[in-house]
């Protein structure tokens, strides 16, 4: 009896010990939550918490962590993070977007429906308007005109329809100026533009310009349209990896006269495709001046171009003139055409080789007359019209590779990169939309190739030829490229998938630098202090770039051979510091190729020279930590 007394105490006594303890520990958790509410940081379900944790598992000093990476944590709780997870793993997740995106911090409006505005039959004057929607605006106007200036100015993703726009109009004119200037992703689809005008004009000048990615869609536009005149100057200037599709554009017209002057200067890898354009015109009459000139790989497509016009006259003078590389197709331009004339004057001079084909190129034709003069090398003419060719002035291949016209030259020597020395700052803002990472648990199981783009599309939303395929086909693109010689890369939509890549590459000892911010963009700096990473000795780093993408994706590359140094950087009238940048020097670009953008900055060919750049806004490298 005495043993079971005994027995039955010490049961009670522990059960007293164990509710105590519980009492404690859950005081201690409340006081925990409530002080997260006003430090995240405290919080251990909190995603900036549990990266620390993985960073301090994973990285192997004890350096201060980074807090401009920490920040591009997802915003997800636990449990909504476990939930979207669970959706994504049984193929839900797009029935979820809408709410995914908005809890996720992710940029999925890149197909946004615009607001409509239904005014039809006034003149107006669109300055400082935002994402709108034009349709059957100024269908059947009789003369007047509307402005559209400082449209979509400076914001992260422009959009504009305008459809059926200036239908069947007579003598009215549209002018599009400054146009969706700095923005990231621009959109415009002109469908059914001006089709049966009589008339008036349409100007395009700087259109686009410095935009990311610009997206336009000119279709059926101007088509049967009666001396309605286009003309686009300055469009898309200065901007980046973009693409325009003219598709039937001045069909069946009558005298439709079209000028590009100064398309796609100093871009970056711009893309127009020319379908169906003047096709069974009637003395169409377009001009392509300074077309792509000094762009870098610009590619150019016309197909179908004028077939079946009659007494058309296109003249493309200095186009494509001192680009980097590029290539154009003509495929069946001017076939079966009555009298058509078309004239090449110093057409494809890029400093380094490009490529152009001409196939069917006026076949079938009565009485063409088309003059190639002082054009590039590397052409192909296969199938074109016997009669009415003539050739002169070849540009024979050469092996020089020729610096060429650069406004904002990225690129510099490591002998610039000294205290004192001045030097203009590239455009170094980060111009993509604000986005933060996925958890690793959502993100693994979403599709991410090639392979997989129909269920991409169907995740995201994305329609064809939408913007939104556009954004995952270059991304795909870019990730999926074979890596140069003794590259090894990586795209990664988690900080936790970057950690893992950087410290397979580089080990567990390691630290990651960016630029603090975007102070001396595309102005004159003065170089201040500069250290040396791993004492300025020749190192291996992992850099890591932005892509455009729903969620935030990085490209993350190997580079050997280079030597990465941070920099005070001094405003130029006060020498106060303004910014500390980070800078990486390649020594090794032997394998890079000879039209690469920094010899074309600079001067030189492969492995003849070093080359440095600064680290953008929001990019960054990882190197071996310093002792």
């Amino acid at each position: 009896m005495v043993e079971m007394d005994t027995s039955h105490r010490l049961k009670l006594i522990n059960r007293s010990i164990l509710f105590i303890f519980i009492v404690f520990f859950l005081f201690s958790f409340n006081v925990s939550f409530a002080t997260s509410n006003n430090n995240n940081n405290n919080n251990p379900f909190s995603p900036t918490s549990s990266l620390i944790r993985y960073w301090n598992k994973h990285i192997s000093n004890e350096l201060p962590k980074p807090t401009f990476l920490l920040s591009k944590a997802s915003p997800l709780s636990a449990v909504d993070a476990a939930f979207y997870a669970r959706l994504a793993a049984g193929k839900a997740l797009a029935d979820h977007l809408s709410s995914f995106c908005s809890a996720a911090n992710l940029f999925c409006g890149f197909d946004l429906s615009e607001e409509i505005d239904k005014r039809a039959h006034s003149d107006a004057d669109f300055s400082s308007y935002t994402n709108k929607g034009f349709a059957n605006y100024g269908s059947g106007r009789l003369g007047g005109a509307d402005v559209f200036k400082g449209y979509s100015d400076g914001i992260n993703f422009a959009s504009g329809a305008f459809v059926r726009y200036s239908r069947s109009s007579t003598g009215h004119r549209e002018d599009f100026a400054n146009y969706s200037p700095d923005a990231n992703v621009a959109a415009g689809n002109f469908t059914s533009y001006a089709a049966g005008a009589t008339g008036g004009a349409g100007d395009f000048k700087t259109y686009m310009p410095r935009v990311n990615v610009p997206d336009l869609r000119f279709s059926s536009y101007d088509s049967s349209g009666n001396n309605h005149k286009l003309t686009f100057k300055s469009y898309v200037d200065d901007t980046n990896s973009g693409n325009q599709a003219f598709v039937s554009y001045a069909k069946n017209g009558n005298g439709v006269p079209a000028d590009f002057n100064s398309y796609g200067d100093t871009s970056n890898v711009i893309g127009s495709a020319f379908t169906g354009y003047g096709e069974l015109g009637n003395a169409a009459n377009d001009s392509f001046t300074a077309y792509s000139s000094n762009a870098n790989n610009p590619t150019n497509n016309f197909k179908n171009y004028g077939n079946g016009g009659n007494s058309g006259v296109h003249s493309f003078e200095s186009y494509r003139d001192t680009a980097n590389a590029g290539r154009d197709t003509f495929q069946s331009y001017d076939r079966d055409s009555n009298t058509g004339k078309t004239s090449f004057l110093n057409y494809g001079k890029s400093f380094n080789e490009g490529l152009d084909t001409f196939k069917e190129y006026a076949k079938g034709g009565r009485n063409p007359n088309v003059g190639f003069k002082v054009y590039g090398f590397n052409n192909s003419f296969k199938e074109y019209a016997q009669k009415g060719i003539t050739f002169a002035g070849y540009t024979k291949k050469t092996s020089k590779i020729v610096s060429g016209k650069i406004s904002e030259p990225k690129f510099f020597r490591e002998n610039m990169l000294k205290e004192g020395s001045t030097m203009k700052m590239p455009d170094i803002k980060d111009k993509m939309p604000a986005r933060s990472f996925l958890p690793r648990p959502i993100s693994s199981k979403l599709p991410f190739s090639s392979k997989e783009m129909s269920e991409l599309k169907r995740v995201f939303h994305a329609r064809d030829n939408s913007t939104m395929e556009r954004v995952i086909i270059n991304a795909l693109g870019e990730c999926e490229r074979v890596p140069s010689r003794g590259e090894t890369k990586r795209c990664v939509g988690s900080v936790e998938d970057m950690i893992d890549f950087a410290a397979a590459t580089l080990g567990r000892d390691i630290t990651v630098r960016t630029t603090e911010n975007r102070a001396g963009s595309r102005r004159e700096v003065v170089i201040g202090k500069v250290n040396g990473v791993n004492g300025g000795r020749v190192t291996k780093s992992v850099s890591c770039h932005q892509s455009l993408y729903p969620y935030l994706l990085y490209y993350c590359h190997s580079v050997p051979k280079v030597r990465v140094y941070e920099a005070d950087i001094l405003d130029v009238e006060t020498k106060t510091k303004i910014n500390r940048g980070v800078a990486i020097c390649h020594l090794d670009t032997s394998a890079w190729s000879p039209g690469h953008l920094a010899f074309v900055t600079l001067g030189y060919g492969p492995g003849q020279i070093e080359v440095c750049h600064w680290i953008f806004e929001n990019d960054m490298t990882w190197t071996t930590a310093d002792r």
